[in-house]
């Protein structure tokens, strides 16, 4: 697709006849995308980011209908001026293709999802002459979801879920047919959709709040024996308490105590893995929890073992050959 251009900071790793693969990188990390091409003007990119954020130079230059879903963690992007919105787990957004560009954040470090792209001006004939009665306008369909200056996101729902499951494992012997008559299916539900059924109203926060709440997330994990109050970092960060609970949420996924829990819990889970030389009770100590008792009890509520026998299956597995 000659009308995209993917900025400076992404490398060509591989490509051969519909399939490139680039890599983006950043002081954060990098991400893979592999990009397959489906009709004339019409792609669909595989996004696989482990990174904490990135600037992109992503361009589109011409008529642009881009519609991204989220399999696997959170993508944070500007919609509008000075406002920003997370992309979250089995959501679809669609828009022209201007929201691609500037720097995103993944605030999980983990982004897994798609993008599929059509250029307007070259994808319609191709879909024509695919199939010479199919009634969808690629122009209805963004004069239906593009019109607004915000993108149009669609909540998780079984159609959507349907659609896209069958997008992210495809043999290469099938794959571009395959892909094909795959987007003709979200083309026609699309255009069938009751345009207020599923769009989500999805929260806009300012970006001086959401660097607050990325300021407070970097505090609180750097230490994990420490402890604050909402109170405490609403007062420290001059954030509304209401404010912060809303906007950390909307940005991590769960509520602020749920993620601290979360972090605290998959720390002890490394160390017991790579640290074997450390007692339960220091591992304990060393993300935060008062006594081993409460952090076994946890431990085994948010994994199903306990901590000894997590790390008994741990040392197993690594001194187990696999067998072919």
């Amino acid at each position: 697709m000659n009308g995209i251009a993917f900025g400076t900071n992404v490398a060509d790793v591989f490509e051969k006849e519909d399939c490139r693969i680039m890599r983006m990188t950043s002081e954060t990390g990098e991400g893979v995308m592999t990009l397959y091409h489906v009709f004339d003007g019409v792609i669909i990119m595989h996004n696989n980011f482990h990174m904490q954020s990135c600037d992109s130079d992503f361009a589109a230059k011409g008529n642009f209908l881009c519609i991204d879903h989220c399999r696997e963690g959170r993508i944070e992007t500007s919609v509008k001026d000075d406002s920003v919105c997370c992309l979250s787990s089995g959501e679809l957004r669609i828009d022209d293709g201007r929201h691609n560009n500037g720097t995103a954040r993944f605030p999980l470090k983990h982004y897994y999802g798609l993008t599929i792209a059509f250029d307007l001006d070259t994808a319609q004939p191709a879909l024509d002459s695919y199939i010479s009665d199919f009634k969808v306008r690629l122009s209805d369909i963004s004069q239906k979801y593009c019109t607004d200056k915000e993108p149009y996101v669609i909540s998780s729902c079984p159609e959507i879920a349907h659609i896209f499951s069958e997008l992210y494992n495809v043999p290469s012997k099938i794959r571009r047919d395959y892909f094909r008559i795959k987007i003709l299916e979200l083309l026609l539900f699309l255009d069938a959709l009751e345009i207020d059924r599923y769009k989500t109203e999805k929260p806009y926060f300012y970006k001086g709040q959401v660097e607050k709440i990325h300021a407070i997330c970097e505090l609180m994990t750097s230490d994990l024996t420490r402890s604050y109050t909402i109170e405490e970092l609403s007062h420290r960060f001059d954030i509304a308490p209401t404010a912060l609970k809303k906007c950390f949420s909307s940005i991590y996924g769960s509520p602020i105590y749920t993620y601290m829990k979360n972090c605290r819990l998959d720390r002890a889970a490394y160390l017991l893995k790579n640290e074997p030389s450390m007692k339960v009770a220091d591992i304990a100590a060393a993300v935060g929890y008062e006594s081993a008792g409460k952090f076994s009890a946890a431990f085994r509520k948010k994994t199903g073992s306990t901590p000894l026998d997590y790390r008994k299956y741990s040392e197993h597995n690594k001194t187990t050959p696999n067998r072919q």
